[in-house]
């Protein structure tokens, strides 16, 4: 269960499978589409324990599905969230927004909200951050403004990454034309997974980055809110 994966107190489902090589992951264990501590469940299993936990949702939380990229699984995931849907549980989906087919349309118009990740605007930082460029991210953002689905933007700060007063400016700037943003959710860079690397014998990217302080932080936030009415941090 968690409280900042979406509104409210939420089941969080991590799924397998990633299609971005992010130098700051947090879960370096999901990259893979299968390795050997992975677990297979039924969505009817997963259903099971959604409606287990649905007293604890109370009238905003839910479940939601994050990874890892969950919109690689997205065909498993429609039939799963339709009968979310139809038991009355609120549906969050955590995406990088960077795959875009019938498979992830259609997911998009099941679940109720989208918490968009939007690693950097720059296309040339982008890639060096993730390894991939941003242009389907940016297309992700415009259906789901056309579909009016509300949508929480989640930006990590990443010093010398993504920190910079232009990097602020570019991400309000393409974004603040959305309507359908319900919050833009500041979330600073930690190295909370960096014993995950050395247990799977991978190399730390960003050792050495330090975590940006409260005070750059507090900027940031300050520096969207010319952009967006409603920004947050962690």
């Amino acid at each position: 269960m968690g409280t900042f994966d979406g509104p409210g107190l939420r089941l969080v489902a991590f799924l397998q499978g990633c299609n971005f090589r992010c130098l700051y992951c947090a879960n370096p264990d999901t990259i893979a589409r299968e390795c050997e501590k992975t677990k297979f469940l039924p969505g009817d299993e997963i259903l099971r324990r959604a409606l287990s936990e649905k007293a604890f949702f109370g009238r905003r939380g839910g479940i939601t599905f994050s990874g890892g990229e969950p919109t690689l699984q997205a065909k498993a995931l429609i039939p799963l969230c339709r009968e979310l849907k139809l038991n009355g549980i609120h549906i969050c989906i955590d995406t990088n927004g960077s795959i875009m087919n019938r498979d992830t349309q259609v997911l998009f118009e099941t679940v109720d909200m989208v918490l968009l990740d939007c690693k950097q605007l720059n296309a040339d930082r982008h890639r060096i951050l993730t390894g991939r460029q941003n242009t389907v991210t940016l297309k992700t953002a415009e259906l789901l403004s056309e579909m009016k689905k509300p949508v929480r933007l989640r930006y990590v700060v990443v010093p010398g990454y993504s920190d910079s007063p232009e990097d602020i400016d570019q991400l309000g700037q393409a974004f603040s034309r959305f309507s359908n943003i319900d919050r833009v959710e500041v979330l600073p860079y930690h190295t909370y997974g960096k014993h995950k690397y050395e247990a799977l014998g991978w190399e730390y990217q960003l050792d050495g980055v330090r975590e940006p302080s409260h005070e750059e932080i507090d900027q940031i936030v300050d520096r969207l809110e010319a952009y967006f009415p409603c920004v947050w941090a962690q």
